[in-house]
C-alpha cells in the first residue's frame, strides 16, 4: 500500500507546470451542468463505473490511519493512473467532484482523523455522499495527507448546489451559497480568482478583459460566459453551451479530455484531444449492483454517441493497458516505476462486495 501512495503522489507532484484545468457549474431552468477541461501531457484514459455494496479502505500513509468504508452509491468516474484513483466522476445521486492544481494549499497536519489521498479522496465522497454539504461534513472524521500536491475541489449536486473546497492554513475553506457568486474554479485560490473577475466588471456585461495570469484569464472567461447563460436568453441547449465554454477556455496541446455532466438527466458527455467526436452515456444503462459486473471504456475511440453498449467488463489487463500508454506518454515529466504500477493495479483488484 505504501507503493501506491507513493506512485499517487509522484505522480500529481509535476501537475504544477503542466495542468491548467477549468471548472464550472450551471444552474438555470432546471438544468443543471458541469463543464470541466483536463489539462495534462497524455490523453489516455478509462471511463469506469464503480459499484455500490464494495468493502474498501484507505491506502495506507506514513501520517494517519486508514479508514474503511463500504460504498453506498454507484458511481462513473474518469481515470488514468488506475482505477479507484479518478481525477473526477459522479455518483448516482448527480453528486460530481472534480480536481484542480492550486498552489499555496496547505492540508491539516496529522492528527486523530483517518487521512487519505487526494485522489482517493474523490472517491470516497462519490462513494459515501449524495449532496455537496455531506462532503463538506465528511471534514470531521477525515483529512488529506499533507505530503500530498495542492489541489482543491469544485464540486456540485442534483439539488443546483456547487461548492468550492479549498485548504488553507492546515483547514478546509469553502465557497458555497452567496459566498459563490461564480460558480467556476481554475488553478487560483478562489478568493483571489473572484476579485480578479470583478475587477474586470464581468457583473455589467463587460467581455472586453485581459490577464497575465493565465489560470485568472480562464476563469474569468469561463466566469462571463456562464454568466451571459444565466442571464441572456441563449437558445443553444445548456450541454452544447457548456462544449462551447470549454472550447473558449481550453490550452491547445495541453486539454486532454472535455467533460459536461448534465446531473439532471445522469448523464455525461465528454471529447478527447485525439478523438474529439461527443460521446455519451446515461446512468441508467449500467448496474451498480455490486454483484454486477463493473465496466470500463477505453476513452481514445473513433466512436461517437452513446457508448455504454462499447463498455467492456473491467480487468488487470485493461486497468494495466491504459496505465501503461498513460505512464509513456508521460515518462518525460513523471517516471513511474513497474513496481509502482503493479501496486496501484494490485490495489483495485483486491476489492471485494461486503
Amino acid at each position: 500500500m505504501k507503493k501506491v501512495i507513493a506512485f499517487v503522489t509522484c505522480l500529481c507532484l509535476i501537475l504544477q507546470n503542466t495542468t491548467a484545468c477549468t471548472t464550472f457549474f450551471i444552474n438555470k431552468n432546471g438544468d443543471l451542468v458541469f463543464g470541466r477541461n483536463y489539462d495534462w501531457v497524455s490523453d489516455a484514459g478509462m471511463v469506469c463505473t464503480n459499484l455500490k455494496g464494495l468493502n474498501k479502505t484507505s491506502v495506507k500513509t506514513n501520517d494517519g490511519n486508514t479508514i474503511s468504508w463500504v460504498s453506498r452509491y454507484g458511481s462513473i468516474t474518469f481515470n488514468q493512473y488506475g482505477k479507484e484513483f479518478p481525477t473526477g466522476g459522479m455518483n448516482e445521486n448527480g453528486l460530481v467532484v472534480e480536481l484542480m492544481w492550486a498552489d499555496g494549499s496547505q492540508y491539516p497536519e496529522a492528527d486523530d482523523r483517518p487521512v487519505l489521498g487526494v485522489l482517493q479522496w474523490i472517491q470516497y465522497q462519490l462513494d459515501n455522499n449524495a449532496t455537496i454539504e455531506e462532503v463538506i461534513a465528511t471534514d470531521a472524521k477525515i483529512r488529506i495527507s499533507p505530503n500530498n500536491p495542492p489541489l482543491h475541489y469544485l464540486i456540485a449536486d442534483a439539488s443546483g448546489n456547487a461548492a468550492t473546497i479549498e485548504f488553507f492554513n492546515g483547514k478546509i475553506v469553502v465557497h458555497k451559497g452567496k459566498d459563490l457568486p461564480f460558480p467556476v474554479l481554475t488553478n487560483n485560490p478562489y478568493v483571489q480568482s473572484r476579485k480578479s473577475a470583478e475587477e474586470a466588471n464581468i457583473l455589467s456585461g463587460n467581455t472586453n478583459f485581459s490577464f497575465r495570469d493565465n489560470s485568472l484569464q480562464r476563469f474569468t472567461k469561463a466566469c462571463s460566459m456562464v454568466q451571459q447563460y444565466q442571464q441572456k436568453d441563449i437558445k443553444k441547449p445548456a450541454v452544447d453551451y457548456s462544449f462551447d465554454i470549454l472550447d473558449n477556455v481550453s490550452q491547445k496541446d495541453f486539454t486532454k479530455w472535455s467533460i459536461v455532466y448534465d446531473l439532471k438527466n445522469k448523464k455525461v458527455y465528454f471529447k478527447t484531444a485525439n478523438y474529439p467526436d461527443i460521446k455519451s452515456f446515461t446512468f441508467n444503462s449500467f448496474d451498480f449492483a455490486c454483484t454486477s459486473e463493473g465496466k470500463v471504456f477505453n476513452m481514445n475511440q473513433s466512436m461517437k454517441g452513446a457508448i455504454h453498449k462499447n463498455f467492456k467488463p473491467f480487468s488487470n489487463e485493461i486497468n494495466r493497458a491504459i496505465m501503461e500508454k498513460a505512464i509513456e506518454e508521460s515518462k518525460s515529466q513523471v517516471p513511474i516505476s513497474d513496481k509502482d504500477k503493479e501496486a496501484n493495479i494490485n490495489y483495485a483488484s483486491a476489492i471485494k462486495c461486503k
